[in-house]
């Protein structure tokens, strides 16, 4: 019963979004981003939950250091395909899947050429958010990029009230 209460609250409250996260996941989330920042490199996360077709929901962080402990020695984020490894047998275990992931920039919140050529999940669909600015200062849906591969190297992209159309944080989230 709660459950379908849920979904219909969270139908009007956020009817055209295609991802959400509770305001606690997302602040937990950034928050630790932010401090694997140290203030002057990228760091980055898998974001996983669950995908209906419709919506994807984040219900945690699996951050890229803790898979590949060397993703962020150069300062910008490298990801060893080693660390997909451990990140799909968690998500076996745990029943679910990666819906985005998230990395931060020394800047604005725009796809580099690397990021564009070498998606974390070369899957149509899959989502990639940007934060900006080592994530010193607070960080919503409307600070973001947010991407959405296409394939092919091409990327869908949104940011500031359409990234807060596309991306809900809240307590329905």
């Amino acid at each position: 019963m709660t459950f379908s209460i849920r979904k219909i609250i969270r139908a009007f409250a956020a009817p055209k979004h295609q991802l959400s996260c509770s305001s606690d996941v997302w602040n937990e989330g950034i928050a630790e981003l932010r401090r694997r920042t140290e203030g002057w490199h990228e760091s980055g996360a898998f974001l996983l939950g669950t995908n209906d077709g419709k919506r994807r929901r984040i219900e945690k962080f699996v951050y890229c250091d803790d898979l590949d402990r060397h993703s962020l020695d150069t300062g910008i984020v490298i990801f060893d395909g080693a660390g997909y490894g451990p990140l799909w047998e968690m998500c076996r275990r745990e029943n679910l899947t990666v819906v985005a992931d998230i990395h931060v920039h020394p800047n604005e919140a725009m796809q580099s050429e690397s990021d564009r050529t070498n998606p974390m999940i070369a899957r149509k669909g899959h989502i990639a958010l940007i934060a900006p600015d080592f994530l010193s200062r607070e960080c919503t849906a409307r600070h973001l990029g947010v991407y959405t591969y296409e394939g092919d190297y091409r990327w869908s992209y949104s940011s500031g009230t359409t990234a807060e159309e596309f991306f809900y944080v809240g307590y329905w989230g």
